[in-house]
């Protein structure tokens, strides 16, 4: 009992163990890079769609059909970069969610409860928002779930626009809500977004899984081998009526995450550092640009406040997301034996909450799912994430701002490394070994400088 009473309670948004903290760092700087893409993709479609000269040939472009008819594949470039390329996008979602589960903060029930709940909140309360929105205006809810989403690359790439650095706590926070952020709306598209099933194809689906299971299993090698499996389950998951992307998560899910005795980095890390430049560099970037290209007027944009359609959206991306993210934590911390970290307060977690209001690459396909039959409404329910999109990233630019500085020197304390050993030193101050080396360091520089003022003197 005495044990229980004295245990230490646990630190919300404490400092990352040193292996946690280098694999943030290398996933987040990809992310960013990624953004950056998606972000300049986003721009160039808004600007092909609405100059009247290049409009025509981004409808004759976003419309152009390919693809084997037989195979029920004839689709428009538009479709194929949905459907097609982000597959690839939610391979690594699920990659990065195996990895969370077996390796990362979700292994420990009592550090994944944070995140969950978080991400709960968060899209919980957005569709609540979106649903009030649209029951008091006489709206249509089906699109409730549009501002559920976050997305990680997007809010990153602000980041790095802005020129803000976030200590990695609040990064690996980031991180972690976007997988579980990524897994719940994988189910929503699975089971809100599925109106046929065609249960040929979809057993065709789930053997090759098994298939691909079965290989992983038995240790088979060889791109060849996998990738036109994976195009194979692909298809027939396409033609089930089950959305496509499933099928990329599914095989995502499946691969090692853990390494073995004389592995360096586990099968599922090594995948996923090959795919994921395809993934930020290539798959979400095309998607963005066939699918951001929306018309853009003043009365379009004022369409957007006053339908309560698009109305919720935004009011569910900048008020829901933030307010449910930070009540989600603040109410885990709260009934919890967790506290904030000494080196954070509660309106960096307000910040971070704001900032994962920016919904764009999943906002943008559930928002096409759900409005599948109004060409019309689709539209402005993507301009409505766009402007959702762009008022939490304004908001989010300024409280972070505030904050800057604290960053700054918060992030110059965790990368110091005085006695150039390749370790922060933040990671070694409890080691003897490192206290005797800066004695060293110390005694070597206080000799310099007394040699120094001896030479001056004798001057």
């Amino acid at each position: 009992m005495s044990a229980l009473r004295t245990a230490p309670a646990r630190k919300v948004l404490g400092r990352l163990s040193l292996p946690e903290r280098t694999f943030v760092a290398d996933a987040l700087r990809t992310e960013t890079v990624g953004g950056v893409l998606l972000l300049i993709a986003a721009i160039a479609a808004l600007i092909w769609a609405n100059i009247p000269a290049l409009h025509h040939s981004y409808e004759t472009v976003s419309h152009f059909h390919l693809g084997p008819e037989a195979l029920g594949l004839n689709l428009s470039v538009a479709h194929w970069a949905a459907d097609g390329l982000l597959a690839v996008f939610f391979f690594v979602a699920g990659i990065e969610l195996k990895r969370e589960l077996v390796a990362g903060d979700l292994k420990d029930p009592r550090t994944a409860v944070l995140p969950v709940v978080a991400a709960l909140c968060g899209m919980a309360v957005p569709a609540l928002v979106y649903t009030l929105t649209n029951l008091t205006g006489g709206g249509s809810i089906h699109g409730w779930a549009v501002p559920t989403a976050t997305d990680i690359a997007f809010a990153l790439a602000v980041l790095a626009v802005i020129g803000t650095s976030l200590p990695s706590a609040l990064r690996a926070f980031l991180l972690t809500l976007a997988v579980v952020d990524d897994l719940f709306a994988i189910l929503i598209i699975a089971v809100f977004f599925t109106e046929r099933i065609d249960f040929a194809a979809l057993g065709g689906a789930v053997l090759g899984l098994a298939v691909f299971w079965l290989l992983l299993r038995k240790g088979v090698r060889g791109w060849y081998v996998y990738v036109p499996l994976a195009v194979v389950v692909w298809a027939l998951m396409y033609n089930s009526g089950v959305h496509a992307t499933i099928a990329g998560v599914a095989m995502g899910l499946m691969l090692r995450c853990t390494t073995r005795t004389g592995e360096e980095h586990s099968p599922g890390e090594h995948i996923e550092h090959l795919v994921r430049p395809l993934s930020a560099g290539l798959a979400v970037p095309l998607f963005a640009l066939f699918s951001a290209g929306v018309k853009v007027s003043g009365g379009a944009l004022g369409d957007v406040f006053s339908r309560p359609e698009t109305l919720g959206v935004v009011l569910g991306l900048v008020v829901g997301k933030t307010v449910g993210i930070f009540g989600g934590t603040w109410l885990t911390a709260r009934f919890t034996r967790a506290s904030l970290s000494e080196d954070l307060a509660w309106a960096d977690l307000f910040a971070v909450a704001s900032l994962a209001g920016i919904g764009f690459t999943v906002s943008l396909l559930i928002g096409e799912l759900a409005f599948a039959g109004d060409a019309v409404l689709t539209d402005e329910v993507k301009a409505a994430v766009l402007t959702g999109s762009l008022i939490a990233a304004v908001c989010a630019t300024a409280l972070l701002k505030m904050r800057n500085t604290r960053y700054r020197r918060l992030v110059e304390a965790e990368e110091r490394d005085d006695d150039l050993d390749g370790i922060p030193d933040v990671y070694e101050q409890d080691d003897p070994a490192y206290h005797l080396r800066m004695a060293e360091i110390y005694d070597r520089k206080a000799a310099e400088h007394r040699r120094m003022a001896a030479e001056k003197a004798a001057r």
